[in-house]
Parts: C-alpha cells; structure tokens; sequence
C-alpha cells in the first residue's frame, strides 16, 4: 500500500513540475529550456558556483535573438526582458502596469522588511514623497562636512599603511572604501561616531558582516527574498529570521531614545525620519531646522520598527554600492593612464579654484570624475538586476503576446550595460563616451529609471565622488603587477569582486588640500 502511494506521489510531483515548467510554451512566449527543479537559479541554488546577478546575465548572454524571454525561477514563471527600450518603458511611461518590485515585504508580521525599496502600492507611493526632500542637494551640503571628515580619517590611515619613501605598496581597496561607506553612513544617517579603521570591531561596523554574507544559508535567503518571495515569508513565520535586521532594530531604538532623554538633534538622516514621524514632514531646504519636537501632525502610524526599517536599508544597501563603485573607479583609472591623468588634472584644477580646499563647490566642478563615475556605474552597476512585477495585464509592443498580473519582471543590467548594441567597446573604460554620445541613451540605468529610480543615488555618487578626490590628491595609482580581470564572486546581491580590487598605491610627497 505504502509503495503505491509513493509512486503515486512522484508521480503527482512529476506531473506538477512539467506543467508548471511549459507555462511559457503555453502562452506561446519564447523561453529556456528549464533546469529542474531550481530553472535559472541551478548554478545559484544546487551547485552555487553563480551569484543571482550572474546568473541572470548568463541566460541574457544565450538568447540574443530574443527580446523578451520566459525562464523560471525555482517552478515561478518570470519574464526576462532583453531590450533596453522595452526595459525603459516598463520603468517609466508605463509604469502604471509594473509600480511594484515583487520582492519580500511583510510590513504586518516582519516590520522591519518594509524598507522603502521593497513596499508596495499605496505605501511605497505615500513614504516615497515623504522621504524625498531628505536627499536634496541642500541635505546633502549639509552632511558634507561629516562626509569629509570621515574622508580625512580614511586618508590617515591610508598613510599609516603605506612605506613613508613613496614607493608602491599594493592595497585591497574595495574592503577599505567599505569601512569608509559604514563610517559615512553611522556619522551622516545615524549621528553615530565610529572610527571603524581604528576599531573594525565596533557594533555598528559588526552589523556589515551579516550582509551579503559568504555562507550558503546567505545566499539562498538572499535569492529567495529577490526571486522567490513566498519562500521568504514561508521562512519568516518560522522564526527563521537574520540577525543583521534585529541587530540594527536594536541600534536604532537605543539612538533614538539617547536623542528624545537629551534634546540631542543632529543633521542626518535618522533626525529627518524623527521629523516625518513626529511633524508629520521633513523640512524643504528653504527651512534650516533639524529639530523633531511633536506636533498635531504628527504620524502616530511611524513606529521605531519603520524608522529602523528605512536606516537599515540606506545601510545595506548603501555601503555595499558605495564601496563597489569607488574601487571599480579606482581600478579602471589605474588600468587606463589617460583617463587617470585627466581625473587628477581634474581635482586638481578644482581644488585650486577653490581656495585648496576640498569643499561641495569644488567637488561640483569636478566634471570629469562624474564621468568617471558614470563609466563606472555602467560597466559595475551596483544592482545587476532590476525586479518589477506586472501589476495589471500588458500587451507586449508589436506582438499579440500578453504580460498577465503578478508575472514577474527581471531586467539584466548588467547585461544591457555590457551589450555591445547599446555601448560600444562595452568591455573596455571610456568615460568620455558620455561627452560624444557613443552609446544607446536609452539602454543607460545604473540606478533604475521612473518613479523608483533610487532615491539616494545623489549621495551615493558624492560619497564615492569625495572618496576617490581624496585618494588622487594625497596618493599616487598604479594598478598591481599581477593584476587580472575582475571575477565575481558567487554571493551576493550586488555584484561582488572575487578577492577583493588590489591597487597599487604610493605617498605623494606634496598634497593639496588645507
């Protein structure tokens, strides 16, 4: 009896997996031949040789003569969209049928998944314009001075490990530019002073190590709460949790009760969402004052756990990204003479126009290290992939084929930024590409596009931008003598460089900055 109801049960299993493995075959969409039981996550899931990101760009790479094409994710069917302008259009002008990113987010039992980035509907729409005055270039000029002091420290201890007779020493950037991000963000979002290249093991820094975690168990939450949501949620009512969320739940509590006992008000980011929450906005930058005391407007519905849920978000994703891009830069400066020469030319050229000094007006005219930063962002954008979810039924442009509700949207940004039909020589560095128009406007979004381009990509770009200023005024760059092509690592929602980016790094004699 009990052999019949096994096969009965492989069987049923069996018959389950082929039907939901011919769902594109069945809408008549073009799709890849599935893996089972894991589809395109295979190489993420069974054998983790792949990232998410990278194993995306892998099935991009396959179907160049499609479009759009089906894949699965685990048994859910999702949509790999392949054409830049397609992608565009689903991220803005039609941005009414993909408003929602389908990730995990359960603000009800797990308050702290409600970070801005993964909301839904009406309550990603309502904290998204609430939230945006925090970012303007006003806020920004104001925690310039936090950033840059953070910058020195950084200097500091480059020095301190660099021989003091200016020869070339090789360093791993990319870990030091993240200490540089974590400190950064503990001083302008938390009002939190560390000095994590003094103490690595400070708890706000402690937190960083259970981010993108090098673990299986990392990997596989990781890619279940971008790919697979129910899963997560599944994992979630379990009491299976991680513990970098609780850990900054309980950072934030401890702030901000610190700040209500003493009347302590700071201009970062954490003193802006206690503004929202108890006046109910977050002043424009007309407005000087920082401080949060309670009025009648006040948003009872704002609680520690949302508050905690916007910082933690800003912190793991901003440290991650920051730190990426700022060593990519560096290392394709350093592999490219030219274009280095013209980034130091251009700090140069602006510090001296400015008194010596490295302020926000001089970082402003620091045109060519935008491009820099631009290349840079195109060939590593920080999210190798976009997610949407097809929140209302969408004929596909020129084709009698249908997008039906709840299917989801993947957009491999990786691969359309190095798709050599939109970005020519993709592989290679030319930041000047953006001063010629050498590329497919349309196919550019290191920061996604439309209503849910990244909010905070404006300090993104000024942290890496003070970053990497610093380095080309107080050191001299040469890239290792064994250096090779950067691999990525298989962990990781971003993309992660295998090894960390090594450079080779010298003292100037003489600096610039007073």
């Amino acid at each position: 009896m009990f052999l019949y109801f096994l096969i009965a049960l492989c069987s049923a299993i069996l018959f389950y997996f082929k039907w939901s493995y011919g769902h594109w075959q069945r809408l008549g969409f073009p799709c890849v031949e599935a893996q089972i039981p894991f589809g395109v996550l295979d190489p993420v899931i069974r054998t983790w040789k792949k990232s998410v990101g990278m194993a995306i760009y892998d099935i991009y790479t396959k179907t160049k003569e499609h479009k759009f094409v089906g894949i699965y994710l685990i048994n859910r069917p999702a949509l790999l969209i392949r054409d830049a302008h397609l992608a565009r259009s689903m991220l803005t002008k039609d941005f009414v049928s993909f408003h929602d990113r389908g990730l995990y987010v359960d603000e009800v039992h797990n308050p702290m998944s409600a970070g801005l980035f993964f909301l839904k509907g009406q309550q990603w729409k309502s904290l998204r314009s609430k939230l945006t005055p925090s970012f303007t270039s006003g806020k920004l000029k104001s925690m310039f001075g936090t950033i840059n002091e953070v910058s020195s420290r950084m200097v500091e201890h480059m020095q301190c490990k660099l021989p003091e007779d200016g020869s070339y020493k090789s360093i791993e950037v990319k870990q030091l530019f993240a200490t540089y991000s974590i400190d950064i963000i503990a001083s302008s979002i938390f009002g939190m002073e560390v000095n994590s290249f003094k103490d690595p093991q400070n708890e706000f820094f402690a937190v960083s190590r259970n981010v993108n975690e090098n673990t299986y168990s990392g990997v596989f939450r990781g890619t279940c709460q971008f790919m697979y949501p129910s899963l997560e949620k599944f994992f979630q009512r379990l009491g299976w949790t991680e513990p970098a969320p609780d850990s900054m739940k309980k950072l934030v509590r401890q702030t901000i009760e610190c700040r209500e006992k003493h009347n302590i008000v700071r201009k970062d980011l954490l003193q802006l969402l206690l503004q929202l929450r108890n006046t109910g906005k977050i002043n424009g930058d007309d407005d000087d004052e920082w401080s949060a005391k309670k009025t009648k407007d006040a948003l009872v519905n704002m609680s520690v756990e949302m508050i905690a849920a916007q910082l933690f978000l800003f912190y793991a994703a901003g440290f991650e990204t920051s730190a990426a891009t700022t060593a990519f830069t560096l290392y394709e400066l350093a592999l490219y003479p030219e274009w280095l020469q013209k980034a130091q030319e251009d700090v140069q050229n602006a510090l001296e126009k400015h008194g010596g000094c490295l302020s926000y007006e001089a970082l402003s005219d620091m045109k060519f290290l935008d491009l820099c930063i631009m290349e840079t962002t195109r060939k590593y954008p920080g999210l190798p992939i976009l997610n949407r979810e097809c929140t209302q039924d969408y004929p596909l442009p020129n084709s009698d084929l249908v997008i039906k509700k709840g299917t989801p949207i993947i957009i491999s940004l990786f691969g359309i930024h190095r798709d050599e039909e939109y970005f020519p020589d993709a592989l290679g560095y030319n930041p000047e590409r953006f001063l010629n128009e050498d590329y497919e406007a349309a196919a550019y979004m290191p920061f996604g596009e439309g209503p849910r381009h990244c909010i905070a990509q404006r300090m993104g770009k000024l942290n890496v931008k003070v970053a990497i200023a610093q380095v080309l005024t107080h050191f001299n760059v040469d890239i290792s003598t064994d250096h090779k092509e950067i691999e990525f690592d298989n962990f990781g929602i971003p993309i992660m460089p295998k090894g960390g980016v090594p450079v080779r790094l010298a003292r100037k004699e003489k600096v610039i900055v007073s």
